[in-house]
């Protein structure tokens, strides 16, 4: 998992190469592999730039099109594993409780440092409560 501070200004998809570059998968058989081998993503991300760096660096898109726009293009017709992107919604999951942190929600760190190490904190308690879940106070 990787977190990546934005100014309230900037669009989420203008990072997302950035972003993707911090993630490391590894798998627990054979060579290890750095990229993952496909990326969920909403609407937002529909772009071609966003669509070409995943080609380019052998990354799968699921990835729905915007509207009207993956149905009338010329080329090869965009289309998305229906079933993979129903797993997207861990990620929403995920953000939701990251919003139910109060710290982070009404953000009362001014610099940015210490606001992505409670980020960060707020991931490893997360992680802890599903690991294990009598072993964490509430």
């Amino acid at each position: 998992m990787s977190a990546l501070l934005l100014s309230a200004q900037a669009h989420e998809s203008t990072q997302f190469e950035e972003v993707v570059e911090t993630v490391q998968v590894r798998r627990k058989v054979g060579r290890p592999r750095l990229r993952p081998r496909r990326i969920g993503a909403d609407k937002a991300y529909h772009a071609q730039r966003i669509r070409h760096w995943l080609r380019a660096h052998g990354i799968g898109a699921v990835i729905p099109a915007r509207g009207e726009r993956g149905k009338h293009r010329r080329g090869r017709p965009l289309d998305y594993d229906r079933c993979r992107y129903r797993g997207r919604n861990v990620i929403e999951r995920s953000i939701g409780f990251l919003k139910e942190c109060r710290s982070l929600a009404t953000r009362f760190e001014k610099l940015a440092v210490h606001y992505l190490g409670l980020v960060d904190l707020a991931i490893i308690e997360r992680y802890l409560r599903l690991l294990a879940p009598e072993a964490v106070p509430t």
